[in-house]
């Protein structure tokens, strides 16, 4: 009886020569840095509104009681706190008075953000200026709505920020994922890269079958059963044969996501890993992404404690040999696609109604 077994790995994909030889260091630093000769947006046709859509801002324990941070998101500078009373509240962060930049040297005030230049202090609901220290009055201007106030929800251990170019309220909700917030599964760990692109072409990488086997080394195509939500949800299912020293073992990714900043994936057999990925735009082409993972706790310090990290680290390797790509790539709106391709055109007419007025570059096939 012949008990040999066939070597099924793929040779080594193209795009993890530029990586292969950096140290774990290198690599780390690499995945933030600024990218050299950087072309301009437009060029890249990637100069197209932001999708609409509930946002990671922060995770919740980087914002404490009284403390004022700045952010920027959408092209927008902004200034988040967390007031005495807990609550986070978000403003544009230009004061209306001279300009200051109220998210570098702001304070909170007990719920409202004191502005460090002459102390306006702004309220985060109503986006009025609530006081002013030293004046007798304050001026009508800024006695109704002056500055956008940003919709704020806490949930599965993240501050989320809903954005709409219209400032209109929130179509949907954050969707509450159990694992995040069970004592039983894992603090956070974190992997973070900045992605020279667009939200959009990284969205569209998970319909993207054929990319599997040339980017990530997969033995074959993978088989998707994908759903398309009557509302502004998708989930998919992506089996793929996986080639090991052993031969070629069955692989299996859940993923969902409720509009374009919400997105996780669960990995179910040996040892369970949620995945929330954190993907928000800084400007048109640049997202800020962390990849935020638990598992159960029994299962990441047990005896299978190597395979819960090796999980970690394919999937943070797949994502480097991702950016690869995508930091460079352009969006094209008249794509050739052959079969084989994955269902590319329909994911992008679904992708289009995150768009409040859509147009053939980003819908078209």
């Amino acid at each position: 009886m012949n008990d040999s077994v066939t070597d099924a790995r793929t040779a080594p994909v193209a795009v993890w020569r530029l990586l292969e030889n950096m140290s774990k260091d290198e690599l780390k630093a690499w995945r933030i840095a600024p990218i050299d000769n950087a072309v301009p947006a437009a060029e890249r046709n990637l100069d197209t509104p932001y999708p609409f859509g509930w946002y990671p801002a922060l995770l919740s324990d980087e914002l404490q009681v009284g403390e004022v941070k700045p952010l920027r998101y959408f092209s927008t500078e902004l200034a988040i706190w967390r007031g005495e009373d807990g609550t986070v509240r978000m403003l544009d962060a230009y004061c209306k008075h001279l300009g200051a930049h109220m998210g570098h040297g702001g304070k909170v005030n007990r719920n409202l953000l004191e502005c460090p230049f002459h102390a306006w202090r702004y309220d985060g609901e109503e986006g009025v200026v609530k006081d002013i220290p030293y004046a007798r009055a304050i001026p009508p201007q800024v006695k109704r709505k002056c500055t956008r106030t940003w919709h704020i929800r806490e949930a599965n251990r993240i501050i989320w920020m809903w954005y709409h170019p219209d400032d209109v309220a929130p179509l949907f909700e954050v969707v509450h994922s159990p694992e995040a917030t069970d004592p039983d599964w894992s603090e956070f760990q974190i992997a973070e890269w900045n992605i020279y692109g667009s939200i959009q072409n990284m969205a569209e990488n998970g319909v993207d079958f054929a990319h599997f086997k040339f980017i990530h080394g997969t033995a074959n195509l993978p088989m998707g059963e994908l759903h398309w939500g009557d509302g502004y949800d998708r989930s998919s299912v992506l089996r793929a044969k996986m080639g090991t020293p052993r031969g070629e073992v069955d692989g299996e990714i859940t993923s969902a996501s409720q509009g374009p900043g919400q997105n996780w994936v669960r990995f179910t057999g040996i040892c369970e890993t949620l995945l929330i990925a954190c993907v928000t735009p800084v400007e048109k082409d640049h997202l800020k992404v962390r990849y935020l993972y638990t598992q159960p706790k029994s299962q990441k310090d047990g005896p299978n404690a190597g395979l819960a990290r090796a999980i970690i680290a394919d999937v943070n390797k797949q994502m480097d040999q991702d950016k690869v790509v995508w930091d460079r790539m352009r969006y094209e709106p008249n794509p050739i696609i052959c079969d084989g391709d994955g269902p590319i055109p329909k994911f992008r007419q679904f992708y289009s109604r995150y768009y409040t007025a859509p147009t053939a570059v980003r819908a078209s096939a």
